[in-house]
């Protein structure tokens, strides 16, 4: 970011962009630079500290203070009667944007994904099995409670309970124990090693609730409170006066909705209705860019658009159907043509190009319409109409649906594409027909990807795949502190997905935001639209 300067540590900064951009691991990049900012979660006993980071003004010589003050709306993608409070039940990017208005975690993720110190003021650990975690004193929650040991125990301990409903309960299956070892002190025993702890520490479920509260009110230690919540309408917080991080938030007061129609949202930019907006559809960054008080932030990530062939039901049975569908898919076209190029190609496995533990040796997955026709006629549907279930929730879906259509029309298949409201589409629809499409949030490393979509167990399995070797290997890898071992499981586990699984994933989606020109401070993170659903405290109104 041109707004962004590393005090200490920039060639270091510099240098680890690069090395991640080519796919290196983390572990291997702090070798190399001796980063002494980043966490080298494999080792035994490190302590977690993070980079010193602020924003610069034009001549350099001193920090950039936001402006205090200012009301702003934002429109999201989409939101529901499910919308939530909990941070365990997150499940829209809306819910997200949400949370990390509210609350805070013990880490928090930059915009490089390296977790860094939130509300833990220390990390350590013991062969990356015993974490000691220490936190900070004097962090009060909205209610006036001070942050405690018991409010992290209570957080943590409650995603492995069935009654939570949490959506990362088996991420919380690896906590063997979580436990007070005094009024600040956490003590996190794992079933086993894993170097990513504090990365799962970061994301939004993992957000810290307070202890035996009820979560209707949406008390946290985080910059904004809750004033006015009403589920599938709006979300209305203010500032929070009281919060731990000297001089933020900025802005006073943010009022959060959703308009499911992208036009719809584009207009509502354009026209002052709100100030930001995400989700924006390539075609439209150019109304954007014509306007004069508005801009659209590009961040390339790692979300997707996946077709989701249930594994449990016929045709998605048949290795020569799932196969067939993935062949039927023009990445290429898919690319240029509807993302405009605001996107890479994919090769139906979660994890991007350029990410930690991209597997380039894996062949690509290629258009190939006649091959694609004759496994359909050899798994015994060449004669049939096949049902493809689309929706403008799951972004660009219908576009893809379509383009799958037409090219399967060419070689005399026969697809009948559906297309179903946005509203309610996550709850009606996802992953619940024989062939549908999803859209997947990015996640910030492999090992929380292939747990929440890949798993057998997982509560997200969108195509319902059951592979016990890639559950195996799914937990060696966590155990796994030798990262090129670690590199090579993750390598093996991306083939069996490529090859084996129902899900087929053509492209890797840029996040597109819409914003007023008057808010500031507004970057890009790759987790996701509005920085990685992070924005609140950052951003102020020049107004």
């Amino acid at each position: 970011m041109k707004d962004k300067k590393i005090i200490t540590g920039q060639e270091c900064l510099n240098d680890y962009e690069h090395l991640t951009s080519e796919g290196r691991s983390r572990r291997n990049i702090l070798k190399s630079l001796g980063a002494a900012g980043l966490l080298l979660a494999a080792s035994s006993a490190t302590t977690m500290t993070p980079f010193n980071v602020f924003a610069k003004s034009e001549s350099g010589s001193e920090p950039v203070l936001g402006k205090p003050g200012g009301k702003i709306k934002v429109a999201s993608l989409s939101s529901s009667t499910a919308d939530t409070l909990d941070p365990a039940k997150g499940a829209l990017s809306t819910d997200y944007t949400r949370h990390y208005m509210v609350y805070n975690g013990l880490t928090k993720f930059d915009e490089h994904l390296v977790p860094h110190l939130e509300l833990a003021e220390s990390i350590d650990n013991e062969n990356a099995t015993v974490w000691h975690i220490k936190l900070r004193k004097g962090v009060l929650f909205h209610d006036g409670k001070e942050l405690t040991a018991e409010d992290v125990v209570f957080s943590l301990n409650r995603h492995k309970k069935p009654e939570t409903a949490s959506k990362v309960m088996g991420l919380a299956k690896q906590f063997k124990s979580v436990s007070a070892a005094g009024k600040y002190d956490v003590t996190i025993t794992l079933e086993g090693p894993n170097a990513e702890l504090p990365s799962i520490l970061a994301i939004s479920h993992m957000l810290i609730v307070p202890a035996h509260i009820s979560l209707n009110k949406g008390i946290g230690t985080g910059p904004f409170k809750v004033t006015d919540f009403k589920p599938g309408m709006r979300t209305l917080v203010k500032k929070n006066e009281n919060y731990w991080k000297p001089g933020l938030p900025y802005l006073d007061e943010i009022e959060l909705f959703a308009i499911p129609d992208e036009p719809s949202r584009v207009n509502a930019l354009l026209s002052g209705e709100v100030h930001v907006i995400n989700e924006v559809n390539p075609r439209s960054t150019s109304r954007i860019e014509a306007s004069s008080g508005h801009r659209y932030v590009n961040a390339p990530s790692g979300n997707y658009t996946d077709l989701i062939i249930r594994q449990d039901m016929m045709p998605g049975k048949s290795a020569d159907f799932t196969e067939a569908m993935k062949l039927l898919m023009d990445r290429e076209q898919i690319k240029s043509a509807i993302f405009q190029d605001f996107a890479v190609i994919g090769n139906d496995t979660p994890i991007a190009p350029g990410a930690r533990y991209f597997n380039s040796e894996l062949p690509q997955t290629t258009f190939d319409p006649d091959k694609a026709k004759y496994l359909i006629k050899k798994a015994g549907f060449a004669d049939a109409k096949i049902p493809l279930v689309a929706s403008s929730a799951a972004t660009s879906s219908v576009d893809i649906a379509v383009m799958m259509q037409q090219s399967a029309a060419e070689v005399g298949i026969k697809m009948d594409v559906q297309t179903k409201s946005a509203d309610g589409y996550w709850s009606n629809h996802w992953a619940k027909h024989p062939l549908s499409f999803g859209n997947i949030n990015p996640r910030p490393n492999a090992d929380i990807i292939f747990s929440q979509f890949f798993l057998s167990s997982a509560a997200w399995n969108e195509s319902h795949w059951q592979n016990s070797h890639f559950d195996k290997l799914l937990i060696d890898a966590r155990k796994e502190t030798d990262d090129d071992k670690r590199a090579q499981m993750y390598a093996e586990m991306q083939t069996l997905v490529n090859t084996k699984c129902g899900i087929g994933i053509p492209v890797f989606i840029s996040n597109i935001d819409g914003v007023d020109s008057r808010l500031k401070g507004y970057g890009t993170n790759p987790l996701g639209g509005f920085m990685g659903y992070m924005f609140a405290e950052k951003v102020w109104l020049d107004a």
